[in-house]
């Protein structure tokens, strides 16, 4: 078991975030007979994803109702994750197709990085010498 700060030191996640989470019922620690809050080592794998999705853009009602499937990954029904209705179905599509859309910006923009060194290493010509190609980095996508 651990206590709010050693998780959040594991996992680079504020306290207050923590606490917050709580508070959105996205993680539920065990109380202490003092009340302070502990937490399993399960946590750590569960708080890191979590703040990977909510990065991604995944709201955190969203995060609510996956929470099932991140803690277990059991759920094989509508039973045991709890159904979903259309809207939500709807804005996890969404979220997919933000989530395709930031990966190929960023394949792009990792593959103009990659060549400009390629470029630059192969300059062989010294220190101030740049290529005068011109680097498309389209962040323009509306994520």
């Amino acid at each position: 078991m651990m206590t709010i700060g050693e998780l959040a030191e594991k996992t680079g996640v504020t306290p207050r975030m923590l606490r917050y989470y709580e508070q959105q019922g996205l993680l539920t620690p065990w109380r202490g007979s003092n009340g302070y809050r502990l937490y399993g080592n399960a946590a750590v794998a569960l708080v890191l994803q979590m703040r990977e999705l909510i990065e991604s853009g995944l709201p955190t009602r969203l995060l609510r109702t996956v929470l099932p499937w991140l803690e277990h990954q059991k759920c094989n029904s509508q039973d045991a994750c709890g159904a979903l209705d259309q809207e939500e179905v709807a804005a996890l599509r969404e979220h997919i197709q933000n989530i395709g859309r930031r990966i190929e910006v960023l394949s792009r923009n990792r593959t103009a990085i990659s060549e400009y060194l390629r470029l630059m290493s192969a300059n062989t010509h010294g220190a101030g010498h740049h290529s005068s190609r011109v680097l498309d980095l389209d962040t323009s996508v509306n994520l």
